[in-house]
Protein backbone atom coordinates (compact mmCIF):
# COMPACT_ATOMS: atom_id res chain seq x y z
CA UNK A 1 0.00 0.00 0.00
CA UNK A 2 1.12 3.62 -1.08
CA UNK A 3 1.62 5.95 1.67
CA UNK A 4 3.06 9.53 1.34
CA UNK A 5 3.86 11.66 4.03
CA UNK A 6 4.81 15.16 4.37
CA UNK A 7 7.04 17.47 6.75
CA UNK A 8 8.14 20.70 7.20
CA UNK A 9 5.34 22.90 7.68
CA UNK A 10 5.38 25.24 10.03
CA UNK A 11 4.65 28.70 11.51
CA UNK A 12 7.12 31.60 9.79
CA UNK A 13 7.62 35.31 8.91
CA UNK A 14 7.46 36.41 5.70
CA UNK A 15 10.41 36.62 3.77
CA UNK A 16 11.56 33.48 5.10
CA UNK A 17 12.43 29.94 3.66
CA UNK A 18 10.96 26.48 4.09
CA UNK A 19 11.72 22.67 2.83
CA UNK A 20 8.96 20.60 2.47
CA UNK A 21 9.33 17.26 2.13
CA UNK A 22 7.76 13.98 1.32
CA UNK A 23 8.55 10.75 1.97
CA UNK A 24 6.85 7.61 0.17
CA UNK A 25 6.27 4.04 1.55
CA UNK A 26 5.44 1.55 -0.78
CA UNK A 27 6.41 3.02 -3.67
CA UNK A 28 9.36 4.37 -5.51
CA UNK A 29 9.55 8.01 -7.06
CA UNK A 30 11.51 7.56 -9.78
CA UNK A 31 8.51 5.25 -11.37
CA UNK A 32 5.63 8.11 -11.40
CA UNK A 33 5.46 11.88 -11.51
CA UNK A 34 5.70 13.84 -8.35
CA UNK A 35 3.80 16.89 -8.10
CA UNK A 36 2.77 19.45 -5.12
CA UNK A 37 -0.71 21.09 -4.27
CA UNK A 38 -1.57 23.44 -2.22
CA UNK A 39 -5.14 24.21 -0.78
CA UNK A 40 -5.56 27.95 1.09
CA UNK A 41 -8.94 28.01 3.61
CA UNK A 42 -11.74 28.31 1.40
CA UNK A 43 -10.37 27.88 -1.94
CA UNK A 44 -9.70 24.72 -4.16
CA UNK A 45 -6.24 23.03 -4.34
CA UNK A 46 -3.91 24.48 -7.00
CA UNK A 47 -0.62 22.84 -8.53
CA UNK A 48 2.52 24.51 -7.21
CA UNK A 49 5.01 22.49 -8.74
CA UNK A 50 5.64 18.93 -10.67
CA UNK A 51 8.91 16.58 -11.67
CA UNK A 52 8.29 14.04 -14.20
CA UNK A 53 9.68 10.14 -13.25
CA UNK A 54 12.99 11.03 -14.60
CA UNK A 55 13.55 13.58 -12.32
CA UNK A 56 15.20 15.81 -15.16
CA UNK A 57 11.75 17.66 -15.97
CA UNK A 58 10.37 20.05 -13.60
CA UNK A 59 7.41 22.35 -13.98
CA UNK A 60 5.78 25.30 -11.92
CA UNK A 61 2.75 27.05 -11.40
CA UNK A 62 1.91 29.68 -13.90
CA UNK A 63 1.45 32.08 -11.29
CA UNK A 64 4.82 31.71 -9.34
CA UNK A 65 7.77 30.40 -11.22
CA UNK A 66 10.46 31.57 -9.40
CA UNK A 67 10.22 30.91 -5.39
CA UNK A 68 9.64 26.96 -5.93
CA UNK A 69 12.23 24.45 -6.03
CA UNK A 70 11.07 20.86 -6.52
CA UNK A 71 13.60 18.25 -6.15
CA UNK A 72 14.00 14.28 -5.53
CA UNK A 73 16.30 12.60 -3.27
CA UNK A 74 16.44 9.09 -5.02
CA UNK A 75 18.37 7.37 -2.41
CA UNK A 76 16.18 8.40 0.80
CA UNK A 77 13.24 8.42 -1.90
CA UNK A 78 11.88 11.69 -0.90
CA UNK A 79 10.81 14.30 -2.76
CA UNK A 80 11.40 18.37 -1.52
CA UNK A 81 9.90 21.20 -2.28
CA UNK A 82 11.87 24.26 -1.27
CA UNK A 83 9.68 27.44 -0.81
CA UNK A 84 11.72 30.62 -0.52
CA UNK A 85 10.78 34.68 0.27
CA UNK A 86 7.11 33.37 2.06
CA UNK A 87 4.61 35.68 1.89
CA UNK A 88 1.51 35.56 3.81
CA UNK A 89 -0.59 34.16 1.00
CA UNK A 90 1.60 31.35 0.84
CA UNK A 91 -0.12 30.34 3.89
CA UNK A 92 -1.94 26.89 2.85
CA UNK A 93 -1.74 22.75 3.16
CA UNK A 94 0.56 21.27 1.22
CA UNK A 95 0.01 18.27 -0.34
CA UNK A 96 2.02 15.88 -2.35
CA UNK A 97 0.99 13.75 -5.22
CA UNK A 98 2.07 10.89 -7.54
CA UNK A 99 0.81 9.97 -10.63
CA UNK A 100 2.03 6.33 -11.21
CA UNK A 101 1.14 5.97 -14.51
CA UNK A 102 1.96 9.35 -16.14
CA UNK A 103 2.18 10.61 -20.32
CA UNK A 104 5.32 10.76 -21.35
CA UNK A 105 6.68 14.35 -20.99
CA UNK A 106 3.55 15.16 -19.47
CA UNK A 107 3.85 16.60 -16.11
CA UNK A 108 -0.10 17.17 -15.22
CA UNK A 109 -1.45 20.01 -13.25
CA UNK A 110 -4.80 19.29 -12.44
CA UNK A 111 -5.81 16.82 -9.53
CA UNK A 112 -7.26 13.56 -10.98
CA UNK A 113 -4.18 12.21 -12.64
CA UNK A 114 -2.63 11.66 -9.23
CA UNK A 115 -3.76 8.42 -7.57
CA UNK A 116 -2.13 8.57 -4.12
CA UNK A 117 -1.62 11.97 -1.94
CA UNK A 118 -0.31 13.03 1.46
CA UNK A 119 -1.82 13.43 4.51
CA UNK A 120 -0.64 17.50 4.00
CA UNK A 121 1.60 19.53 5.99
CA UNK A 122 0.62 23.08 7.19
CA UNK A 123 2.34 26.61 6.42
CA UNK A 124 1.35 29.51 7.62
CA UNK A 125 3.31 32.41 6.97
CA UNK A 126 2.51 35.88 9.22
CA UNK A 127 3.75 39.26 7.94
Amino acid sequence: QVRLVESGGGSVQAGDSLRLSCAAFGHTFALSTTAWFRQVSGKEREFVAGMDLTGTKTKYADWDQDRFIISRNNVENIVYLEVNTLKPEDTAVYYCAVDRDPDVDIIDTVEWPYDYWGQGTQVTVSS
